[in-house]
């Protein structure tokens, strides 16, 4: 009988394998030449996003991945104990805002709800009034939009609203009377998410500063191009904004079409307005005008910080901006320059280099300023620096992860909210008299007594070249090294983003079924200062992979886990280094798991949001061959065997096209060698992975896990066998 099963169950998946083989996407190829390299796209066809047999072939991927996840057992299990944690939890928040008079608005989520709902508050002890549900905007049943971002303004009379939908960037933004919820009938229809920092509320309460974008076609390569900061004025025309700062109206500050040009968070209090040149570097053009000059239509912006000033975080203490500063230091520190005539290069250190430790962020009070630093980005340290002495203040727990919030420099009150791998979220006012930590959780703290035994241990991990990579790993205290357990490794390493320690349900689900997770902090990220991050960036790019390569034996030598029981999980950028490290080291990795990932940088710049001051350009001959170094798509070599891997990508997706995710499904399928299935996933009503309703996506990190824990080999995620009696 077991004989039996074992060939029906291998019959069920040679069939779907070569029905697939026998689908493969059309190919028209194109060969281009770059600088005398002739490189040949096989699948450039598949750009085509109009293109019926384009949308044909993505959707009947879709469904043979839906109709091969159906046949796994707990396929659901992900979700269905996501959805149980919202219900033990009782509801969440997140967006908490707190004006200076303690008027509290945030989001919340209860945990039976699919999408959370905008609330109020006088104070902290003040009774809860809900002020919107999102479900209300467009009513019409073809419609699903989320709250992604939230404003008061200063004195708690009103709030913007910004709304997204099916995972698309583009925001649209309602006002809100908070008194009488009366809802303002203006919308505006062009707004950028809160990544482009946001809304800023002018002094007087009636109107905003937002970034907007030139153009509402999200499919338009255009999109992120010739982004403008604009002012709104309330009961005004929204389609007649005022043009404050851009490449339009300021011709004279040499704004390119690709950098967005953005206003900093201000205090009430302060005269000044700081515009940055934002093109995704470490240290960015900055500009200074007057609020008044600004608000009254003036354009004598000055220029304030240059990039190689090598200043950042910057914010301002009455006549003076206080900055991170990384000139001339191998991490950095905390300076102060005068406003009126600044030298960023030349300022008074208040802070000087701590060993080991970068410097995260801080915040000015009534007290003094409070700044935390991170380790490895990983251990989190919590300062303050008052009348020229630095103390270390001791935290209610060790934690990987410290947010800092206050009122201003003319208050004392300051609130940090603490985070690790195995520490839920926890918010504390902190008094300096005392020298004491009051919890002031909004959201209940849940118990998850199935994680009691969950550990984390913080390692580094030498490297081909003799660099010290960190690595987090996150499992079971009664793991043995006998090199079977199932791994998870997941890395990103772009942009100088740090993979700080957080309450992740997913890593410990993962970790509950018998896994391990590490996170390895991959060169190209920021966990240990600039360094790190130009240490994977451009032509140093392939250290990103060759980390992950790196880090991946090192879990087998210690007798961790074995090539046959390893995923690599990576998410946008994330994909060049998991699909890269999957191309040069095929033999390496059981499962590879690309999120929404940028698959085929070569055609990057074509897109929307083309990133060629992060990975190059094509234009150039030295950063053409980068490109190609990190391409995934074009490292895909047929007769190879590749591991099991699972592709997603969404239609709605602004930061990471599609057709990137796609082609590189269709070239690794048509090449594939191996009896690995290659499965492509497209969301049709999703994006980037946010904006979406929790569900749609617990549904989506479920389907990756459970193709994960099945190709690993899990006894309960093995695809049921159809037997007849």
């Amino acid at each position: 009988m077991k004989d039996l099963i074992f060939v029906i169950t291998a019959i069920l998946y040679v069939l779907p394998i070569n029905a697939q083989k026998n689908n493969l996407a059309p190919s028209k190829p194109v060969t281009e030449d770059y600088f005398g390299n002739k490189i040949l796209d096989e699948y450039r066809n598949l750009e085509d996003l109009q293109n019926p047999a384009t949308l044909q072939w993505m959707q009947s991927q879709t469904n043979y991945t839906n109709s091969i996840l159906n046949l796994i057992p707990k396929r659901n299990y992900y979700l269905e104990k996501r959805l149980e944690f919202d219900k033990r939890q009782g509801y969440s928040i997140s967006d908490l805002k707190v004006t200076n008079n303690d008027k509290y608005f945030y989001v919340k989520k209860n945990g039976d709800e699919k999408i959370a709902k905008l609330y109020y508050r006088e104070g902290f002890l003040g009774k809860e009034v809900l002020l919107y549900d999102p479900i209300q905007y467009k009513n019409n049943g073809n419609h699903s939009f989320v709250i992604n971002y939230i404003s008061p303004s200063w004195d708690g009379s009103k709030v913007a609203v910004s709304m997204s939908e099916k995972g698309k960037e583009l925001a649209e933004v309602i006002i809100m009377d908070v008194k009488t919820k009366y809802i303002h009938p203006e919308v505006i229809t062009d707004a950028a998410p809160a990544t482009f920092d946001g809304i800023k509320w002018t002094n007087d309460n009636n109107g905003f500063l937002y970034v907007a974008f030139s153009t509402i076609d999200p499919t338009s390569q255009d999109f992120y191009k010739n982004t403008k900061t604009v002012l709104y004025k309330i009961g005004t025309d929204s389609t007649k904004v005022i043009d404050v700062f851009s490449a339009k109206n300021n011709p004279d500050l040499n704004i390119s079409d690709d950098q967005f040009p953005i206003i900093l968070d201000s205090g009430i209090d302060d005269q000044y307005y700081i515009g940055m040149l934002v093109d995704f570097q470490s240290y960015r053009k900055t500009f200074i005008i007057s609020k008044n000059d600004l608000l009254s239509g003036k354009k004598n912006w000055r220029s304030f910080s240059n990039s190689d000033d090598k200043a950042k975080n910057l914010d301002f203490q009455k006549d003076k901006v206080i900055f991170v500063s990384g000139y001339n230091a191998t991490f950095n520190r905390l300076s102060r320059t005068n406003i009126a005539n600044p030298d960023f290069k030349n300022a008074e250190t208040l802070v000087p280099e701590k060993k080991d430790e970068i410097l995260k962020s801080y915040r000015i009070t009534k007290d003094g300023i409070y700044y935390t630093t991170t380790k490895n980005g990983v251990e989190a340290k919590l300062y303050l620096y008052k009348d020229g002495q630095d103390r270390s203040i001791k935290l209610p727990y060790p934690s990987g992860n410290i947010d800092l919030k206050c009122k201003g420099e003319n208050y004392s009150d300051i609130w940090i909210t603490c985070s690790g791998w195995a520490n839920d979220e926890q918010r504390f006012k902190y008094d300096l008299k005392t020298n004491t930590f009051k919890p002031e959780n909004l959201a209940p703290i849940a118990d998850y007594p199935e994680f009691k035994d969950v550990v984390v241990n913080e390692i580094v991990v030498k490297s081909r070249d003799g660099e010290e990579i960190p690595v987090s790993l996150i499992y079971n205290k009664n793991l043995r090294k006998e090199g079977n357990n199932m791994v998870l490794i997941d890395s990103y390493g772009s942009y100088g983003i740090s993979n700080n320690p957080y309450f992740s349900k997913a890593y410990l689900l993962w970790v509950l079924q018998g896994g391990m997770v590490a996170v390895a902090h991959v060169r190209g990220g920021g966990e240990k200062g600039e360094s790190w991050r130009l240490g994977g960036y451009k032509e140093t790019k392939p250290n990103t992979w060759k980390d992950l390569i790196d880090c991946t034996e090192y879990l087998i030598n210690e007798k961790y886990t074995s090539k046959d029981k390893i995923a690599i999980w990576g998410a946008s950028a994330g994909g060049i280094t998991v699909g890269r490290a999957m191309t040069e080291r095929p033999d390496l990795f059981k499962v590879v798991i690309a999120e929404v990932g940028v698959m085929n940088p070569l055609r990057d710049e074509v897109t929307p949001n083309g990133q060629p001051k992060e990975f190059g350009t094509v234009k150039d001959p030295k950063e053409f061959k980068n490109l190609l170094e990190m391409d995934s798509y074009h490292h895909i070599k047929k007769r190879v065997n590749y591991p099991s891997t699972f592709i997603t990508g969404g239609v709605n997706d602004q930061r990471v096209i599609v057709w990137e995710p796609v082609k590189f499904a269709a070239k690794l399928i048509a090449d594939n060698t191996s009896s690995n299935p290659v499965l492509l996933k497209i969301d049709f009503e999703g994006g980037h992975g946010g904006n979406v309703s929790v569900d749609q996506r617990y549904a989506n990190i479920g389907d990756m896990f459970a193709f994960a824990f099945w190709q690993l080999g899990h006894p309960d995620y093995q695809p049921k066998e159809h037997t007849k009696k």
